[in-house]
């Protein structure tokens, strides 16, 4: 026998009498959850209510409206703006900023067992920050410790968000770090290396069979250090790459910079492209046509060239900045689905919002970058039931003071936060 049960104090003892008896119970959770606005994914809503039974959305919509069912509970988020968990796009939760251990050091002397440790701490910072899901692309030398990290979130082991993992990534041989040694040096490297098409198709199934979520792949990169990027895999390699992954119902992305190495990774049929920094009018009009995302990481180019001593605000914008700001607006006229991520691990991790503050200060409207943050990530990466506050999806649910269309500074300190029926952050 299993009985369905509201939680009201009032029955308590009949629960704990039906527990004595053997009775299996099932108790209905209910919450309901107040803010000033909600923004549901697609639309901002004033005056709208939420309510939330174990791990799902039952209603969305007007307070006015809306009858209570006896026992619920609620949560008073007065003054703030209700909407769906962040859905991180680009994301290395096994490293941390570079300005403290630059990229070399941390492949080449932090151990695969410090770096899991730092990644607990940076999987529970991103949650606290809001960020209910999260695509990890690449455990950059740390083999498949993202998908551990994953395996220890879902069993409850520690906090943090859901995982889309990439495990080791995979690079041209030859067009990866660490470098800078001479010929007779064997260094450990950042990412798995192949060459040819066998030899990419077997290490596409051998990291799936590992437990990648999705297999990221370099379309071009610098081949020695200090040199321009340059493509790298032929048209050939990348195009078995994509369809061994699809034919196991998996995706490729590509890092690619160059115009030549997007252009193959399009052709190609991955399904989103990271930086994109060389891209064309051209190009982003091929990616549109073709439904494949654009994930411009703003934050880790603006952080990297404040740590090779730009003094933001103060110097004058150095031509990387000045290039990125052009490739950005390009790609918002092409009308290209902009993936929020922002490369975090190049930056802390739990700073997440300063991708959204770019996003608005290089020329995209506030409603699109939370639009993109939130539904249009989930469209992306498949999270048919992630992405919206909408009745039967899961409740994974953020609330930030104010309103993040009139100022998106207010995605800095979430004062709510949500994952999966559970409230993880409360902040009175």
């Amino acid at each position: 026998m299993k009985l369905n049960i509201d939680l009201n104090i009032r029955r308590y003892a009949h629960i704990a009498l039906l527990v004595y008896l053997g009775i299996s119970v099932q108790i209905q959770a209910q919450t309901l959850l107040k803010p000033n606005r909600v923004f549901d994914g697609t639309e901002m809503h004033e005056n709208w209510v939420v309510l939330v039974e174990n791990n799902q959305i039952t209603y969305v919509g007007n307070g006015q409206d809306f009858k209570k069912p006896t026992g619920t509970q609620e949560i008073d988020l007065s003054g703030t703006t209700l909407m769906p968990g962040i859905i991180e796009g680009h994301s290395h939760l096994l490293l941390h900023p570079y300005n403290e251990t630059d990229w070399n050091d941390q492949v080449l002397k932090e151990s695969p067992v410090e770096r899991a440790i730092r990644g607990t701490v940076h999987a529970k910072n991103s949650l606290m920050a809001g960020i209910t899901t999260m695509r990890d692309l690449g455990a950059e030398g740390a083999g498949y410790t993202d998908v551990y990290l994953k395996k220890t979130i879902e069993q409850g082991i520690i906090p943090g968000p859901r995982l889309l993992v990439a495990g080791p990534a995979i690079v041209a041989t030859g067009a990866y770090g660490p470098k800078g040694f001479h010929d007779g040096v064997t260094v450990p490297l950042g990412a798995e290396t192949v060459s040819g098409k066998e030899e990419a198709i077997r290490t596409v199934r051998t990291q799936m069979g590992n437990g990648a979520d999705l297999i990221k792949i370099y379309a071009d990169y610098r081949w020695t250090p200090g040199a321009e990027s340059q493509p790298t895999f032929l048209q050939v390699e990348i195009d078995a790459m994509v369809a061994t992954a699809k034919s196991a119902g998996k995706y490729v992305v590509a890092h690619a910079s160059t115009p030549v190495g997007m252009k193959r990774a399009i052709l190609g049929g991955v399904e989103t492209i990271e930086h994109g920094d060389g891209g064309t009018l051209e190009i982003f009009n091929m990616m549109k046509e073709k439904g494949i995302g654009l994930c411009p990481t703003l934050a880790a180019g603006d952080a990297i060239t404040q740590y090779q001593g730009w003094k933001k605000g103060t110097d004058a914008e150095p031509r990387r900045i000045t290039n990125k700001k052009e490739s950005f607006k390009l790609a918002l006229e092409s009308g290209v689905q902009i993936v929020f991520g922002g490369d975090v691990g190049v930056f802390t991790h739990g700073e997440n919002y300063r991708e959204m503050e770019l996003m608005v200060e290089y020329g995209m409207q506030p409603m699109d970058v939370l639009v993109s943050a939130t539904s249009g990530n989930a469209a992306m990466f498949h999270l048919d039931q992630l992405g919206q506050l909408k009745k039967g999806f899961l409740a994974d649910i953020i609330a930030v003071k104010g309103n993040p269309l009139k100022d998106i500074k207010a995605m800095r300190e979430p004062v709510f936060v949500m994952k999966d029926g559970h409230v993880v952050l409360n902040v009175e």
